[in-house]
């Protein structure tokens, strides 16, 4: 039996915690860049992260799930990989630095293990739905920015960036139907979650993705947080 899953309690001052979601060649790392940049010109204390990864035993495991060295497993035992890699990242990075009211801000999280896992037809969705249970133990976004792109826009940029001697990762390696798949499942993640998920057209420029994203941070969490700190007590 899957035991009921751990609990995170937040504290009063909790920081907020900002995920980064999409297909591959979005612009999640460079939003991200620049995500933190104006937070911090805001005054606003905040630590930039990644899924798979983040903290030292889940980018060894990082290394390995994107290698596709445990793909033969099969997809159960690759969730699986995902989630163990995901309870190290929040226990010794994410929780500690929101207890300490500091902004997250993750390139990837669990609406990634979602989608990409979620592909596989054999991989029952109350299975992933108690890994997530398990793994998070209560924790969630305050925003999630799903930056939409085209699949194969989003391969021919991500070939672009890559090395000349380096290869396409387990995911990258997957075909155009495989991502058009992806591209749904995150859709459909944000039409279900809409008061989280904030949609992102990022086939558009990169500064005109950059407002975009700005503007949904500022009125979604900023303008909230303002509003709550000038209510009378």
């Amino acid at each position: 039996m899957i035991p009921a899953g751990r609990q995170i309690d937040p504290p009063p001052s909790r920081g907020k915690f900002i995920t980064l979601e999409g297909g591959e060649g979005a612009g999640k790392s460079t939003q991200l860049a620049h995500i933190l940049c104006f937070l911090r010109e805001r005054g606003i204390e905040a630590i930039g992260t990644r899924e798979p990864g983040g903290s030292p035993a889940a980018e060894a495991l990082r290394k390995l799930l994107l290698s596709g060295r445990f793909e033969g497993l099969g997809p159960a035992a690759e969730a699986i990989l995902f989630a163990a890699a995901r309870i190290d990242h929040i226990d010794r990075k994410i929780a500690p630095a929101l207890a300490a009211g500091k902004y997250v801000v993750c390139d990837r999280f669990a609406d990634s293990t979602r989608a990409y896992q979620g592909m596989h037809k054999d991989l029952a969705p109350r299975f992933l739905r108690a890994l997530e249970r398990v793994s998070l133990g209560g924790l969630r976004p305050d925003l999630t920015l799903i930056l939409d792109i085209p699949p194969a826009e989003g391969l021919a940029r991500a070939a672009r960036k890559r090395d000349q001697d380096q290869v396409p990762d387990r995911f990258e390696r997957e075909d155009l139907q495989f991502h058009e798949g992806l591209r749904a499942a995150f859709l459909d993640i944000a039409a279900a979650e809409p008061e989280r998920c904030a949609v992102i057209d990022a086939l558009k420029p990169e500064e005109e993705v950059r407002k975009a994203v700005f503007k949904a941070i500022s009125e979604r969490l900023l303008a909230a947080a303002h509003e709550k700190q000038t209510q009378p007590g």
